[in-house]
């Protein structure tokens, strides 16, 4: 499954909170508003063009957290590559954090990721420490750290949550690698 058909009600005190697929342009702009004026993105360069251009990249899946009538949050998450499972990013409203939206966003897209993969996947910023103190209590491990990755003078570290290695997994699609060649017998 590509993850198309996800759709989760998230109850948060008063408010309703629905996920789902990126939609429309207007949802678009909304999310790189909310990445272009909030941290970590100030600090990594990351400017509003910059930030839609990621919202529109077809090789990524993203998903919305919206209220009845306007964007909140948003996850980007990449199904591809050697890292597959890996949440490229995770950007609430400054304004909604510290609700528990984060956690709940974080929970919904592991979810999806592990219907088809076995690790979970993300980078967090060296200065981010209130989101690496989240990720870390979700139950993710540090496997390596990236310096001067994205700005000099700061580290990226990479995370990993894991319920099988790669070798042992197979999913709805059958394995994912390591089939044995029978030609080299």
């Amino acid at each position: 499954m590509d993850g198309t058909l996800d759709v989760e009600r998230i109850e948060l005190a008063a408010e309703i909170v629905v996920v789902r697929r990126l939609e429309s342009d207007d949802e678009a702009r909304a999310c790189a508003r909310i990445m272009a004026t909030s941290e970590p993105w100030m600090t990594l360069g990351r400017g509003y063009e910059a930030s839609l251009e990621i919202l529109h990249d077809p090789s990524r899946e993203t998903y919305v957290a919206r209220t009845d009538n306007e964007v909140v949050g948003f996850v980007i998450l990449s199904m591809r590559g050697a890292f597959v499972g890996y949440i490229q990013t995770i950007a609430l409203r400054h304004d909604w954090r510290g609700r528990g939206l984060g956690t709940k966003l974080i929970a919904f897209v592991e979810r999806r990721i592990l219907r088809d993969a076995p690790n979970v996947f993300l980078c967090v910023s060296s200065f981010n420490t209130r989101a690496r103190a989240l990720y870390e209590r979700l139950g993710y491990q540090v496997v390596g750290e990236l310096r001067d990755y994205v700005v000099r003078g700061h580290s990226e570290w990479l995370l990993r949550k894991s319920v099988a290695p790669l070798a042992d997994w197979t999913s709805s699609r059958g394995r994912l690698a390591f089939e044995p060649r029978r030609d080299l017998e």
